[in-house]
């Protein structure tokens, strides 16, 4: 058997159930969205804070009121049959009092090179990416998303509709424009955003579906129906995200844990242990209340990456002695290694070799940022 059809795509069109085979246009990874099967979650399962806080690459928008993203597992459906464990969930646990200015998203940045690079030719109507995903909503209604590229601002919105408690299968296919423009670098290329809801500020009855326009922040998608905004617990569902080169949706491209992870850890990387006395890293007391400690990356960051901690994370000389760390500071890191200034009280002697270590607290933990 060939290696063509050995690739064999099968794309499902939702709408009347046929099936498409058609071999595939490329081999190897075809998938530009990073943990579309919501496998990695870094910073935790659960958050309600808006922006980056479940799981890794997904930035959740919530304007106004409370809403709880979370990491959740799959147990059955049609998505647990092709090999999905997990996906996210928006849960609105505050309805929306301003119909104007609320609004609740999930979005994915995508790094312009990995755009550029790709083999779409985006500034050609006969080029085109393919963007699919598994979705599902407590409520019944017409949904939006949209793909916005930075470099020059344009935008191209889409909708689906939903069944209640119904996992779908959309597909969507996206063509080049010549005003499109991606550079070769590591900054904001695309966002792909889905939105429960936009409030009536983001929204206008004459925005066009299906087409690109001139990014405008107050027409983003025509004017949504507020139904699962109004409704107290309501949930947006998300798994199986992925964009590629081409006209046709190939299977989920799954990878291993690892290689996920891995991917996630350009962006986001969290040091943390699973026993109270991890070592984070080793350094040296540069004089006597701060040392300096060096904290190698698994891979190689986007960018120098913001340093924070949480926990009782501790300088620890040996012998017992250790003093906890009351803050830290870049000292000259790098996209592979970070060369950190941490304050703590004054019980060593400049000079002394020394750890980095959670101090009889396992949550303890260095978060290195270097998010888009």
């Amino acid at each position: 058997m060939s290696r063509a059809r050995d690739l064999a795509n099968v794309a499902d069109d939702v709408s009347t159930g046929t099936v498409v085979t058609t071999a595939s246009p490329s081999l190897g990874r075809r998938n530009l969205i990073i943990n579309g099967a919501m496998q990695v979650a870094q910073r935790g399962t659960s958050s309600t804070n808006s922006g980056y806080g479940s799981v890794d690459r997904f930035n959740f928008g919530i304007a106004g009121g409370t809403a709880t993203h979370s990491q959740e597992s799959l147990t059955s459906g049609n998505p647990f049959d092709l090999g999905f464990r997990n996906f996210v969930r928006l849960t609105n646990t505050d309805v929306i009092t301003d119909a104007a200015t609320h609004y609740r998203t999930m979005v994915q940045p995508i790094e312009a090179q990995n755009l550029a690079c790709s083999g779409w030719n985006y500034t050609s109507s006969s080029s085109t990416i393919t963007l699919s995903f598994w979705v599902r909503s407590s409520v019944a209604q017409t949904y939006y998303g949209y793909v916005r590229i930075f470099d020059a601002a344009y935008l191209q919105s889409f909708s689906f509709e939903l069944a209640a408690d119904t996992w779908t299968k959309v597909t969507k296919t996206i063509t080049g424009a010549s005003g499109i423009q991606i550079n070769n670098d590591n900054g904001y290329g695309m966002q792909v955003l889905f939105a429960p809801y936009w409030g009536t500020n983001f929204t206008s009855s004459g925005a066009t579906l299906d087409q690109w326009a001139a990014f405008n922040g107050n027409a983003r998608v025509p004017d949504m129906d507020s139904t699962w905004a109004d409704t107290d617990e309501a949930t947006f569902d998300l798994t199986g995200v992925q964009l590629e080169v081409g006209s046709v949706a190939t299977p989920f491209e799954h990878r291993s844990f690892g290689e996920e992870l891995a991917l996630c850890q350009r962006y986001f990387y969290r040091s943390q242990g699973t026993g109270a006395y991890t070592a984070h890293g080793m350094g040296a007391n540069f004089d006597g209340d701060s040392s300096d400690v060096f904290i190698h990356y698994p891979v190689e960051m986007r960018a120098i990456p913001n340093v924070t901690f949480s926990g009782t994370v501790s300088i620890h000389r040996g012998a017992g002695t250790n003093a906890n760390i009351s803050n830290m500071g870049d000292a000259g890191g790098s996209k592979t290694t970070s060369f950190i200034r941490c304050d703590h009280s004054s019980i060593l002697a400049t000079g002394d070799a020394v750890y980095c270590i959670n101090n009889n607290d396992a949550s303890g933990e260095i978060s290195f940022n270097a998010e888009l």
